[in-house]
């Protein structure tokens, strides 16, 4: 018995709506965009059919989403719509026959651009000082994130050029976070034991909606700007106009948009695009195309949420079937309990892939997915390998169902889970696979660099009974070590030495190496600025360390907490009795505001006498720089030695300043 219309369009309202509020306000989409697209398909085409049940607040008149809590509401001088989507070239066509009835005999072109898999924002500059920055929002009231969005570097405080003294410029763009600064904050979070970010679109809005703007500022958040709402005092006829003279005023635009005489241009501009769209730094999702004659859009107008002059043409994401041979569950260095699938290896945008993070016991029971069960996966924002779903009609009845755990797999303890959190965690401090993944941590290149104690090593020093805790280290003895497999005696040697060199590095390395939940590097460099000894750091309130540059109340509170802890204590009382550094060296650290390189993003490249890379980029940070590993437009010196490449080229044909070695170390005072 079929459903009749009254109803299933209700449902449809129901879920199109719950699944905008995940989107849009909670950053946890359940769907993906081709499921959600095909559900407004198919409840616009109901709407249709029966006029009658139409409602003004359904799905298919809203852009969709809420403002959120937390934020001042702000209503838009102009609506922030949305495109209307497609997957198919013929309603491409289609696009293209109704823009060319509606304006007959008048000529028009066309720009395609990449559509960036991101937040959508809008600026707004009144003589070319930044006001107001916001969210979309339901499109009519968004909420303001100025704040937030000051932190982005490619978004200027003040415009340049022609329109710096222009009275009103609202600029609409798209937030977004690029690939690699998305690997690495999920590598970071995952050591911090918290739940990996699905996607890049994901990570931006859980960071846009953040209250603390100095933890936004930690986020590798980046912005590029395609449109304009509201303007007093400039009106350029094209788009290719527009786009330009944001350029010009120090707006980034998209690395690629390509002019189009015609719709077969269209088509060739779409596929070249898709080629692309691999090398690109940030996820797309598909491309955009605008009629380029902006003196045309009245005449072209809009529907209830969309532009008629511009549609979005997506791509499929590539997908591939494999078989789910098993869920093994990992346990991290805070205890917190992650479900993998293990798959049969499939190749997938380039890449073999064999595992397949399933975040927590929620999603598996949400898309019921089952060991032995044929399943669908993609990279999620072409990153991370993600289960989409399950090919049911595949199953034999032999599948089996999961369930976490209710005792640790690593030590048998009882595991649990916190009111209102989804994360379950192992509350056993001395369990062998929390005791691994800190002493990884500890002994990492960026911390305490125990060069030698590899992954490998330190299974096996925990398994034998040597170590359990990163203190255990500086007792160890080279015969211990000596007797393991795959180690003799000039490697026991070796690493002994590691040990002992580890005990004088910098106060801010121990910091890091201690694993604070939160405190990454540079939060840890932030902090050893701020005192003398470990001691002063471990004194400090929340409150006092929420003064701290760089430091929010999240953090501060987060620091306070872990040395209120007696075990933490005693672990810092044992590793002052082992002779291990617990002082800032060299008497006062110069400090971001007022050293050589201060406020400046330094690239180095090629190969350095006097330094390590990872030796240079600390130079850097000591001399209040920001080192990073590629070069911008945001770049401000690139120091280069023998052997740079691509990265010294692309800082020359962007006229960005290079140094050599011995520039560097002049003006960084290294003598």
């Amino acid at each position: 018995m079929s459903t009749p219309p009254a109803q299933r369009i209700e449902r449809l309202r129901r879920e199109l709506n719950r699944h905008n509020r995940l989107y849009y306000v909670e950053a946890q989409p359940e769907i993906s965009d081709r499921e959600f697209d095909r559900l407004l398909e198919e409840l616009a085409a109901l709407e249709a059919a029966h006029p009658e049940l139409a409602d003004p607040d359904s799905p298919t008149r809203r852009v969709g989403g809420e403002p959120l809590t937390g934020f001042a509401p702000v209503r838009h001088a102009q609506p922030m719509r949305s495109l209307g989507n497609t997957y198919s070239e013929d309603e491409l066509r289609e696009f293209d026959a109704r823009v060319r009835k509606i304006l007959g005999d008048h000529p028009y072109t066309y720009v395609v651009e990449p559509k960036i898999d991101g937040v959508a924002i809008s600026l707004r500059y009144e003589q070319g000082r930044l006001v107001l920055g916001a969210t979309r929002g339901d499109g009519e009231t968004g909420d303001d994130i100025t704040a937030n969005l000051r932190t982005l570097r490619s978004i200027p405080l003040r415009l340049e050029g022609p329109l710096a003294e222009t009275a009103v410029i609202e600029v609409r763009g798209e937030a977004f976070m690029p690939n690699e600064g998305f690997r690495k904050l999920n590598d970071q979070r995952q050591a911090d034991g918290l739940e990996a970010f699905a996607n890049p679109r994901n990570a931006t809005a859980g960071s846009l909606k953040q209250l603390d703007p100095k933890l936004v500022a930690t986020r590798p958040l980046d912005a590029i700007f395609y449109a304009c709402g509201e303007l007093d005092g400039w009106n350029p006829p094209t788009h290719e106009e527009l786009l330009q003279g944001l350029r010009d005023a120090g707006l980034r635009i998209a690395p690629w948009h390509k002019p189009c005489p015609d719709f077969e241009a269209v088509r060739t501009a779409i596929h070249e695009l898709a080629e692309r769209k691999a090398s690109l730094p940030f996820g797309i999702d598909g491309a955009v195309i605008k009629v380029n004659e902006r003196t045309t859009y009245e005449e072209l107008g809009y529907t209830a949420k969309s532009p008629r002059w511009a549609i979005a043409f997506k791509y499929e994401p590539e997908q591939a079937q494999t078989r789910l041979r098993d869920i093994v569950v990992q346990v991290g260095r805070t205890g917190v309990l992650t479900p993998v699938a293990e798959l049969d290896p499939v190749p997938v945008a380039g890449s073999t892939v064999s595992r397949a993070t399933l975040h927590n016991e929620e999603e598996i029971a949400r898309k019921d997915i089952r060991i032995g069960d044929r399943v669908v996966i993609e990279k999620a924002g072409e990153v991370i390998p993600a289960v989409v779903r399950v090919v049911a009609e595949a199953r034999t009845g032999a599948e089996r169902t999961f369930a976490m755990p209710e005792t640790c797999p690593a030590c048998g303890s009882k595991v649990e889970r916190a009111e209102g959190e989804v994360a379950v965690r192992c509350l056993n401090a001395a369990c062998p696979a929390q005791v691994k993944s800190r002493l990884r941590h500890f002994a990492s290149r960026g911390a305490m660099d125990i060069e030698g104690l590899g992954e490998v090593l330190v299974e096996q020093l925990v398994d034998r009974g040597l170590v359990a805790s990163p203190a255990d280290l500086y007792r160890l003895t080279a015969e211990q070590v000596a007797d393991l497999e795959r180690m003799g005696g000039k490697s026991a040697e070796n690493l002994i030495r590691g040990i002992e060199a580890s005990k004088d590095r910098d106060l801010w390395r121990l910091i890091f190496a201690l694993g604070i939940r939160h405190v990454g590097a540079g939060g840890a460099q932030a902090l050893e600025a701020s005192v003398q000894t470990l001691d002063e750091l471990m004194a400090k309130s929340a409150e006092d360390l929420e003064s701290v540059r760089d430091i929010g109340p999240v953090v501060a509170r987060s620091i306070a907490d872990f040395f209120a802890v007696a075990e933490n204590r005693q672990l810092v009382e044992r590793l002052r009795e082992a002779g291990v550094n617990l002082a800032r060296k060299g008497g006062a650290v110069v400090s971001g505001a007022d050293g050589p390189l201060a406020g400046k993003t330094v690239v180095v490249t090629g190969s350095l006498e006097a330094f390590t890379r990872e030796e240079a980029q600390e130079a850097v940070r000591k001399a209040g720089g920001k080192p990073t590993g590629s070069v911008s437009r945001s770049t401000d010196l690139v120091v280069a030695g023998p052997g740079a490449g691509s990265k010294l080229k692309k800082a020359q044909d962007l006229g960005i300043e290079v140094i050599d070695e011995a520039e560097f170390r002049r003006r960084i005072g290294d003598g």
